[in-house]
């Protein structure tokens, strides 16, 4: 259950700053659906604006990353911060974006694996080798 109200179209449409974004929203994504998270968002309008302008610039303009890969690194984090919402939206997201189910499954592999070998490497507490060094 959210701890916070979630906005219907109808409450959206009352209110002018909400609306434009969910217009944007929309737009961009050339879909009628606005899901859960821009409507609790709805809540702080300057929360929801500068939070969807950060969307925008990070996860769909075009850049180096291509947006699979985008999507697939934001499953990675969402999963090792155990955000339910957005692992399964981003993974939603990596499948409209072309991800195979051969894809996702070594996907897994390589979280799982990097999650295994951090918790070594941090409870062995292991010095960084000069040459990885930056």
């Amino acid at each position: 259950m959210a701890t916070v109200r979630l906005w219907t179209d109808d409450d959206v449409s009352a209110d002018a700053r909400c609306k434009v974004v969910f217009d944007d929203i929309r737009a961009t994504r050339k879909s009628d659906f606005v899901n859960n998270f821009w409507r609790a968002l709805a809540n702080q309008p300057d929360l929801l604006e500068q939070t969807w302008a950060r969307v925008k610039k990070v996860m769909i303009e075009p850049g180096a990353l291509d947006p699979l890969t985008k999507e697939l690194i934001y499953i990675a984090v969402s999963t090792m911060n155990s955000c339910t919402y957005c692992t399964h939206s981003h993974t939603a997201a990596a499948r409209a974006k072309g991800l195979t189910e051969e894809q996702y499954a070594e996907f897994l592999g390589v979280v799982s694996m990097a999650a295994h070998t951090n918790s070594l490497a941090n409870a062995l507490q292991i010095p960084v080798d000069t040459e990885f060094l930056a």
